[in-house]
């Protein structure tokens, strides 16, 4: 027989993850992955954070480590949008205060009796009570059926790049209308790429008009919650998880659909002043031809291109998440790629949490953003805190080795 390992095994050392383990520091907790991966390694140098700095903080116990804080101990200037790089700087900077450790990434997550084992990168194996998954949105990146047969050199998403200046010199077609999109465009013809970008939608939707309102600022508080998700009056209902999830869900999916609706910052606008851009436009066809790109657009109008950059969004599918078991996967309740969480966080797996976009069919959009973090990391401590209190009434206030005890294998 052996015991476990730990406590709670995070998975995940983002915003998310690096949260939840700041706000369970009473636990014996692990995190497993590389602290901001995501960020470091699939969003683009020079990228500007669209949400504001007050929803850009990580969330730990009684307001500490905030941005400000990183950004006073490190004599930076408090700047509005807050640059990529900085943003990765503070994750780090937070990963120190809060005394996380790099561990391994996990390479598969089971359940075992009544705790989980996690095989890591090397094989080596550890047991947890309860797995906290956090692992982003990476898996999934929402690719055209259009583009599926197209090898990586001719389309790719915008997550597959950390660095665009390889396109300089290159003529590219950026598919999308939100802010990746538009950021990407810009990003690209600021290294040199010869750029074109391809709405959908009739038109941009702008952030111009709230960036008025946001500039008033008590009309701001009054209109817009702190974590600035959504537009006036409803950001307030969307920062009370609580208050939406009452609601009727007939009214929830619009409202969260409503607040995640593809926009660009108003601050972009003179960066793609001298690019092209074609709204109403619809990819029919996709084929590669003397090695470059030809794109069949409704209308029957065509763009010769050397390569597509995709920012079409992500499409929330756990199943996306490869270190779930088949086993533990099926147990998972769900609607469509959506787990089905309970208070807590907790899923229909008892100890199994999830964070981050997962969570947002379940408690609204804001987990969609930083802004989350805090109610997200104090719901799942209640909760661990009470299985915990529970486990000692059971079993007494001594060692409580049996209750997590698992064969080795």
């Amino acid at each position: 027989m052996r015991t476990v390992d730990c406590e709670v095994a995070i998975l995940g050392a983002g915003p998310y993850g690096l949260s939840a383990a700041a706000h369970l520091g009473s636990f014996d907790t692990k995190v497993f992955g590389a602290t901001m991966a995501f960020w470091q390694n699939h969003m683009p140098q020079g990228m500007l954070l669209r949400s504001p700095r007050e929803a850009s903080n990580i969330s730990a116990p009684g307001r500490r480590f905030s941005l400000s804080a990183f950004e006073r101990e490190h004599r930076l200037e408090a700047v509005q949008p807050l640059p990529l790089e900085t943003f990765i700087e503070y994750g780090t900077w937070f990963q120190r205060q809060i005394g996380a450790s790099y561990q391994r990434p996990v390479r598969l997550l089971e359940r075992e009796n009544s705790c989980f084992r996690l095989t890591l990168e090397d094989g080596e194996s550890v047991v947890a009570r309860a797995v906290i998954v956090a692992a982003g949105i990476r898996p999934f990146a929402r690719r055209p059926a259009e583009f599926a047969h197209l090898s990586s050199e001719h389309a790719s998403h915008s997550v597959d790049h950390a660095d665009l200046s390889p396109f300089r010199g290159r003529k590219v077609l950026v598919v999308g209308g939100g802010q990746s999109a538009v950021e990407s465009a810009a990003l690209l013809h600021e290294s040199g790429a010869t750029v074109e970008l391809l709405v959908r939608a009739e038109c941009i939707n702008w952030l111009t008009r709230s960036g008025l309102l946001h500039k008033a600022k008590p009309i701001r508080r009054m209109l817009y919650a702190p974590s600035d998700v959504g537009p006036a009056g409803i950001s307030w209902l969307i920062a009370l998880p609580d208050a939406f999830r009452l609601i009727p869900r007939r009214l929830q999916d619009p409202l969260a659909q409503r607040s995640i609706r593809a926009a660009a910052s108003g601050w972009l606008i003179p960066r793609v002043s001298e690019i092209a851009i074609t709204t109403a436009g619809n990819v029919e066809a996709a084929g590669v031809a003397n090695r470059k790109v030809q794109v069949t657009l409704n209308g029957g109008d065509v763009r010769i291109v050397d390569h597509v950059l995709l920012a079409t969004g992500y499409q929330v599918d756990i199943g996306g998440y490869d270190f779930l078991s088949p086993h533990l996967l099926g147990e998972i309740l769900r609607h469509g790629g959506y787990p089905r969480l309970g208070r807590g966080f907790e899923t229909s797996v008892p100890g199994l949490y999830f964070v981050g976009a997962p969570a947002a069919w379940s408690f609204g959009p804001l987990f969609r953003f930083v802004a989350g973090t805090g109610y997200a990391a104090a719901s799942i401590a209640a909760s661990l805190g009470s299985r915990r209190n529970a486990r000692k009434r059971f079993f007494g206030t001594g060692r409580i080795a049996a209750a997590g005890d698992v064969s080795a294998k």
